[in-house]
């Protein structure tokens, strides 16, 4: 898969590269000016890439949930000022999301706005948040609250990365692309449905997925970018899954926690009378395959609710999600703030319903 294609941005084209050479295109693209800043596992992975920057500034982070705060932005803003990087400096990501969002929002501040260039190394990244122009970082207890729009320059996507990811990352990038596939129409979602059994053991219906994913992606973004209307559909699965994520403390990835999500989205969809039950059982049967009954520990209702009413779609104390109608008819609308709706997630969250048809 050697395609490269454009996404259009407010901040001008930028690009989307797939290689089979990652260390090539790391020894001509990275410039002494640039500063590299790379997930620590990658680092010990891939000793090759070392070589390659060994005359370059390397910056190691260690890729936790904790590291997208104001505690790990600094330090990287120090970094940059001590070297004086200007405007011809570029920041280089190599890693997975939590660099990225380090990276991207961090570009995004600095001087009002520096470039920066990803190398993404998950599946999670590859083929979702590498585009869309999205930056975020944590504040303190509370998930994704600061962010902007500061797309990268460039993006080099290289799926040998994904042969040292565990299965349980690999099994999250499904379920992330999942909700592209079921918002994007009835022929994407087949399409997915009848390969997602055999996705992690064939690599070119692996790089499928990706390259599909990111297509229906590049779409949305260059009809709304800024996420002011369509693109909010994209948000499917991920008011339920971001708050599982928060009220397990992280334990879930975030791609499980999402296809989490989009079951549960479809039961309550059901329960309003919005989805016919038997497309809701169409839909688990594909999302099964990316969830085991180890993925989720318990989940504590209380800190969960409380994630549920942190969420930016929210208007005041009204909590937004994305529900379904069908097969690539999501909309966005307030949830009932009633004792039986509270009562219908919290005995689904207690008892692990997605583990049953």
């Amino acid at each position: 898969m050697s395609e490269t294609f454009s996404i259009q941005s407010y901040r001008g084209e930028y690009r989307v590269h797939f290689t089979g050479d990652i260390a090539q295109v790391l020894a001509t693209e990275v410039a002494p000016a640039d500063l590299v800043v790379m997930d620590r596992v990658v680092h010990d992975l891939y000793p090759a890439l070392s070589d390659v920057l060994s005359e370059r500034t390397v910056m190691l982070m260690d890729a936790t949930e904790e590291a997208k705060s104001f505690d790990q932005v600094a330090p990287l803003i120090q970094t940059m000022i001590d070297r004086n990087m200007g405007k011809g400096s570029r920041l280089i990501a190599i890693g997975g999301g939590v660099v990225q969002d380090l990276v991207s929002f961090t570009a995004s501040i600095f001087k009002r706005g520096s470039d920066w260039v990803f190398v993404p190394t998950t599946l999670l990244a590859q083929c979702d948040s590498c585009i869309g122009s999205k930056t975020s970082i944590n504040f303190r207890e509370t998930k994704n609250q600061l962010g902007s729009f500061h797309a990268a320059r460039a993006i080099y996507i290289d799926t040998r990365f994904l042969k040292t990811l565990p299965a349980i990352e690999l099994r999250a990038g499904l379920g992330e692309m999942f909700h592209y596939y079921l918002v994007s129409g009835d022929e994407d979602y087949r399409w997915a449905a009848e390969r997602v059994a055999n996705a992690l053991d064939h690599d070119d219906i692996l790089h499928a997925f990706i390259h599909r994913s990111l297509k229906i992606k590049k779409a949305m973004i260059e009809r709304d970018e800024f996420d002011a209307g369509p693109r909010n559909v994209f948000n499917y699965g991920h008011t339920f899954g971001h708050a599982l994520e928060v009220a397990t403390q992280y334990a879930v990835p975030h791609g499980i926690a999402v296809a989490i999500g989009m079951e549960l989205a479809n039961r309550v969809s059901v329960r309003m009378g919005l989805l016919d039950e038997a497309v809701r059982r169409d839909v688990h049967g594909a999302l099964r395959h990316i969830w085991t009954a180890d993925d989720c520990p318990p989940v504590e209702t209380d800190a969960y609710w409380g994630a549920i009413r942190q969420d930016k779609k929210n208007i005041g104390n009204q909590i937004n999600a994305i529900l379904s109608r069908g097969i690539g008819d999501m909309f966005k609308t307030p949830l009932p703030d009633d004792e039986k709706t509270t009562g219908f997630i919290n005995d689904y969250l207690r008892g692990q319903r997605w583990l049953e048809v």
